[in-house]
């Protein structure tokens, strides 16, 4: 290598180039994103409490509508044996179309047995009606005081998480107190939520899951 060559200046157009690679290199690094779409990317990320939308529906306006508002099963019952349309028109409720309705009901009576699964009560009435011991779940507990709109949800997900945060406030706060103490021969009187289908209808099994035993 020749003296020449190692002290040779850099030409203005190798400055050039050089200062083009820059630009571009740091054009690509950094991308700016508008102030809205970073706050509706924030939301949507968001996650839906269900928890703790459950326990505010549960203590401020399910356990009051079940004082207030539920049916009684003496109504409720010879009504759908013998004027179901206008049973279900009166006292059902559901957020979506079909032939499943939701009550809110209540009632008193005396425990026959006590089993595994459920806890039998029978009516002044004469009937008898299952207390649901194990198998919670489904939408009844959601949808049965119609309190609930489906406008205040997002998306169907959502929507479903509140009937199962709800179903887990009836197993972990419901039921234990409730199996713990039922004896056969015992009076109780109770509130739940009933799932009945409207064209196909069965009252001889009829089970409630309990909201308010006492």
């Amino acid at each position: 290598m020749t003296r020449n060559a190692t002290h040779r200046k850099p030409q203005p157009l190798t400055y050039l180039i050089g200062l083009a690679l820059v630009l571009i290199v740091a054009y690509n690094s950094v991308y700016f994103r508008k102030l809205d779409e970073v706050r509706a990317g924030a939301a949507k990320t968001g996650k839906f409490d269900a928890a703790s939308y459950a326990k505010t529906f549960w203590t401020k306006k399910l356990l009051p509508a079940a004082q207030d508002s539920a049916t009684n099963l003496s109504t409720l019952l010879p009504l759908l044996k013998t004027d179901k349309e206008k049973a279900f028109t009166t006292y059902s409720q559901a957020l979506g179309i079909g032939n499943i309705r939701y009550f809110l009901v209540k009632g008193e009576g005396t425990i026959t047995s006590v089993g595994d699964n459920t806890i039998s009560v029978s009516l002044p009435t004469g009937e008898t009606v299952n207390l649901a011991t194990e198998y919670i779940f489904g939408n009844a507990a959601r949808d049965a005081s119609g309190l609930i709109k489906i406008t205040e949800f997002d998306n169907t997900a959502d929507l479903n998480s509140v009937s199962e945060a709800l179903n887990d406030i009836i197993r972990n706060k419901v039921i234990p107190p409730l199996k713990s103490t039922a004896k056969t021969g015992q009076k109780l009187t109770f509130v739940g939520a009933v799932e009945l289908n409207q064209a196909h209808l069965h009252l001889a099994d009829i089970e409630i899951i309990p909201i308010s035993v006492n």
